[in-house]
């Protein structure tokens, strides 16, 4: 696949990243299949399957602090209709008291090209290193 499709599904994991930062619930549910699968830390070791998970965290309430999110060292395989994106997110944070942190996450994401429209189907997040 050319290049330029690296580029859109680094573009939209992009998005992925800033509709989370953002508790943008429908941007992440158009850019997300129904049935998202994902191993995360916040799930302790066990598979979740759809949306609801995620949506406890888009429903907290928003807060003040700043949030934003980087994608370091990102890598694109292409199988057929699946895209593997992988890369390095650097989580940065402001608190209430002006106080900064920065926390990494190794991120796969799966893709799926259904109809020429890419869907993220399934990722696997897990932490690295320590907060600073």
């Amino acid at each position: 696949m050319p290049d330029c499709d690296s580029d859109k599904l680094i573009e939209l994991n992009r998005q992925l990243l800033l509709a989370i930062d953002e508790q943008d619930w429908s941007t992440y549910t158009e850019l997300c299949d129904p049935g998202l699968t994902a191993f995360e830390p916040e799930a302790v070791g066990h598979l979740v399957a759809g949306m609801d998970f995620h949506k406890f965290y888009f429903d907290r309430p928003s807060d003040s602090r700043a949030l934003q999110s980087n994608i370091c060292d990102a890598s694109v395989r292409f199988l057929d209709e699946i895209a593997i994106v992988c890369y390095v997110r650097l989580t940065q944070r402001v608190d209430e008291r002006g106080r900064t942190s920065t926390a990494a996450f190794e991120e796969t994401r799966i893709w799926q090209n259904r109809d020429g429209n890419w869907r993220h189907v399934h990722f696997h997040r897990s932490r690295c290193g320590r907060a600073r």
